[in-house]
């Protein structure tokens, strides 16, 4: 059972997407688990074939239960980082359930082959023909009597329905992360107020030349920002784990969801650092949608090596997070004020946001963190090269 998260103690296995004899590769989904942020997909991180499952459907097992078994695994793929990286790879049996431990639960990755009068029936069924595994035609594709015989229960097995997220677990187990956070990690608190004018113009061309869905929003610049800078204070980026500091490699933003009716999850935006802002703005959009259903994939939520917690426009003017372990920091970003400011000896009204750097003083200390929000308020103020 991967875990998803420091506040996460044991989750339910809902799904099986393989059985006993299947091949599997690196970044295929072989299992559905439940937990407090919803139905989350577990990946795979090495090739072979299944030999054996060990949790039954229903069951609720402890994180790092082993849940299956594989085979033979020549060329294995190294699986991306945790949370934040690890110091040691998990002994090889029990690679399958403990790989990187992104979400309507997805049938496989690639959609099976369908003839043309069984579509017709599937569609007057409002069935979805994805969720017949294989089919009895040619090469598994899918025939009239697979759609009937899967429509009428005799074969093939429907997947159970999704669970709603229980927000009141969901907020007792992220009181119990902070608690931890709170307890176990030696805080420290910085905030710098940034001039956006620069910014704010730029945002305007862009979206001017653009159509409304590829306009870009004020914290796509934020997310980068903050990413960039992770480039020259890497103590920032990383975990802190067993009493010693372990850098990251990468840059895995969590980005902090408010979710609808309460609840709070920070999947990770992966490479953030160098991805464009236009595929950042997708990116954010499609972790919103998904995390807002409670369909997350397992290696979205154990990836992020910082976190970002950005208000919006109907937020506080300031926000100062708490560090979700193992992470050593976490940014914040208030909602954007005008405001009197000084400019060349001169005050001007100006749109000013306020940056916060929450970070664990085993790993940094002020002077690193000041030099990181200095840098982050330098690149929002040259938007062009972001």
């Amino acid at each position: 059972m991967p875990a998803l998260g420091a506040d996460m103690e044991a989750g339910t296995l809902v799904e099986w997407l393989v059985k006993p004899g299947d091949r599997v590769k690196s970044g295929d989904v072989i299992a559905v688990v439940e937990t407090q942020k919803g139905a989350i997909e577990v990946e795979i991180f090495q090739q072979g074939v299944v030999s054996n499952i060990l949790v039954p459907v229903g069951e609720r097992v402890p994180v790092g239960t082993v849940l299956a078994q594989i085979d033979g695994a020549p060329g294995a793929a190294t699986p991306p980082p945790l949370e934040t990286p690890v110091a040691a790879p998990k002994p090889a049996p029990q690679a399958l359930a403990q790989a990187p431990p992104m979400p309507v639960l997805a049938a496989p990755s690639s959609r099976p082959k369908i003839t043309p009068v069984a579509r017709r029936r599937a569609a007057a069924l409002s069935l979805d023909p994805a969720l017949i595994l294989r089919g009895t035609g040619v090469e598994g594709s899918i025939r009239l009597a697979d759609v009937e015989t899967y429509a009428s229960g005799a074969k093939l097995a429907r997947r159970p329905a999704k669970k709603g997220l229980d927000l009141s677990q969901m907020r007792q187990a992220i009181a119990a992360a902070m608690s931890r956070s709170k307890r176990e990690i030696p805080h420290y608190y910085l905030t710098e107020t940034v001039d956006l004018s620069a910014a704010s113009t730029w945002i305007e061309r862009y979206n001017a030349e653009k159509t409304p869905v590829e306009r870009i929003l004020p914290a796509v610049l934020f997310l980068k920002a903050a990413a960039l800078a992770l480039r020259e204070q890497a103590q920032l980026n990383g975990a802190y784990e067993n009493g010693v500091f372990v850098p990251s490699s990468s840059i895995h933003v969590g980005w902090a969801i408010s979710l609808r009716g309460g609840g709070l999850i920070a999947p990770a935006i992966r490479d953030t650092d160098g991805k464009s802002l236009a595929e950042l703005m997708a990116a954010m959009r499609d972790l919103v949608e998904r995390a807002r259903r409670g369909n997350l994939r397992s290696s979205e939520l154990t990836s992020p090596t910082v976190t970002i917690t950005s208000v919006g426009d109907r937020g506080a003017e300031s926000v100062t997070g708490i560090i979700y372990p193992p992470q050593v920091a976490i940014i914040g970003f208030g909602r954007v004020v005008t405001r009197p400011w000084v400019v060349d000896g001169r005050i001007e009204t100006r749109p000013l946001v306020t940056v916060s750097l929450a970070a664990d003083h085993r790993v940094t200390d002020g002077h690193i963190g000041g030099l990181y929000l200095g840098a982050v308020g330098r690149l929002l103020q040259e938007p062009d090269k972001l």
